[in-house]
C-alpha cells in the first residue's frame, strides 16, 4: 500500500474540508499520514510515495507566508520525480496562487498526478468531486 503524506494549511476551515476530502478518497486504498506543515520537513521526503500539498490563496494570492511558504520553500528541491497533486481554496482573484505554484512545482520537476483542485471559497461538489479523482491519481 503506498504511504501518502496529506501535508495542508487551513485559516477558515475551506482548505481543511478540502483536505478532508483527499482523506476520504484515500481511505482503505493508501496509508495516508497527515502531517502539519510547520513541522514537516525534507527530511521527511523520503517516508512517503507521493504528496497531497493544499494551501489557501493568502494576501495577494500567495501560499501563506508564515509557515507553509517557509515550509514548502525547504523542500521544493527535493520534490524532483515526485508523485503530487495540489488544492486549496480562495476568497478573491482568479486562482493565480495555484498557477503560481503549479509553476514552481513543475520547474522544481515534480511529477503531478492530477489538475491542480480550487475552490472559490467552500468546497462545492464539483471541487469535492475533483480531489476525489485528484487523490485516487496519487495511488
Amino acid at each position: 500500500m503506498k504511504k501518502i503524506a496529506l501535508v495542508y494549511y487551513s485559516s477558515t476551515g475551506n482548505t481543511e474540508r478540502m483536505a478532508e476530502a483527499v482523506q476520504e478518497a484515500l481511505s482503505g486504498k493508501a496509508e495516508t499520514t497527515v502531517i502539519d506543515p510547520a513541522v514537516f520537513s525534507p527530511a521527511d521526503m523520503d517516508a512517503f510515495d507521493a504528496f497531497a500539498f493544499g494551501c489557501p490563496a493568502m494576501g495577494a494570492e500567495v501560499l501563506e507566508e508564515d509557515i507553509y511558504e517557509p515550509m514548502f520553500a525547504s523542500i521544493e528541491s527535493r520534490l524532483s520525480g515526485r508523485r503530487i497533486m495540489l488544492f486549496g481554496s480562495y476568497g478573491w482573484g482568479d486562482g493565480e496562487w495555484m498557477r503560481t505554484w503549479e509553476d514552481r512545482c513543475k520547474a522544481a520537476g515534480a511529477v503531478l498526478a492530477a489538475e491542480p483542485v480550487i475552490a472559490n471559497e467552500a468546497p462545492d461538489e464539483a471541487a469535492l468531486e475533483a480531489l476525489k479523482e485528484a487523490a485516487e491519481a496519487l495511488i
